[in-house]
């Protein structure tokens, strides 16, 4: 027993499957693997230690993790830690089937990919962006540098702590992602993805009419009586718009810009905007 327990993964083999999958996880892609190849060259370390005498058990640890796979990277570090766990006991000896590995994979991946991609794309770009952008008015360098170092920092946090919870909690891990509470985490990202999104249109968004509306003898700016009626009515419109446009009529981001472009070129040609 104390045999097993000291031909464990070190922290420095563990870290090696760590930073293999972090850095190479979207540079050795393919349309047909996704993060296969990731995966494989990832656990080339446990393969050493616990089959360099195996060739048979090497060969099969490295065909289960070739297969397609694909998931948000950072929050999907906690599949990684998951799965050296599971590893490190098929290289025990104790029991587990091979296979086991490859169907947590493949049951966690779409969940992670929802909460992951609510989190990361959904929530902490647009906040940061949002902070960045306001620190960076005037052409203030600070606030592209702020949001480098914060991204960096946040995001490399996400990962580690993934990792580790993973590598902690093992397949116990598997019932806090999936069924119900992956749907809930996901729908309560996602309520809080819209929620910033909106916040950052708000603040962003600059459109005011310069039209004046007759009132009787006199006129009146059209922008103070929409301000009286909902104040950022037109941002909210234009939101709305892009919005339909991809999600009804299921532009490209490219032509939706295009499309506003010009819907704000002519408006302030005619003297709308």
């Amino acid at each position: 027993m104390e045999g097993k327990r000291e031909n464990r993964l070190t922290k420095k083999e563990l870290r090696q499957i760590f930073l293999r999958y972090g850095v190479m996880t979207e540079s050795a892609m393919s349309y047909e693997k996704m993060h296969g190849a990731t995966w494989a060259y990832s656990y080339l370390p446990l393969g050493e230690k616990y089959y360099k005498d195996d060739p048979e058990a090497f060969k099969r640890l490295l065909t289960r993790h070739s297969v397609f796979y694909n998931t948000e990277p950072q929050t999907g570090q906690l599949v990684n830690g998951i799965v050296a766990s599971l590893e490190e006991e098929i290289g025990l000896g104790h029991g587990i089937d091979e296979n086991v590995p490859v169907t947590v994979k493949a049951s966690l991946m779409g969940p992670l990919a929802g909460i992951g991609d609510s989190v990361m794309q959904g929530i902490l770009v647009p906040t940061l962006l949002s902070i960045a952008m306001g620190m960076s008015t005037g052409g203030n360098a600070i606030g592209p540098i702020f949001y480098i170092i914060a991204y960096a920092a946040i995001a490399t946090a996400i990962t580690i702590i993934s990792f580790k919870s993973g590598y902690k909690l093992g397949v116990s891990a598997i019932d806090k992602i999936i069924g119900e509470n992956a749907k809930r985490i996901t729908n309560m990202f996602n309520t809080l993805g819209i929620i910033v999104i909106g916040g950052l249109s708000a603040s962003t968004i600059a459109l005011t009419s310069k039209l004046n509306v007759p009132l009787g003898e006199e006129t009146k700016p059209l922008q103070e009586i929409l301000d009286g009626i909902f104040p950022g009515i037109l941002p909210l419109g234009m939101v709305l718009f892009a919005w339909w446009l991809i999600s009804s009529k299921r532009l490209s981001a490219t032509k939706v810009i295009l499309i506003l472009a010009i819907v704000a070129a002519i408006g302030v040609l005619i003297g709308l905007f």
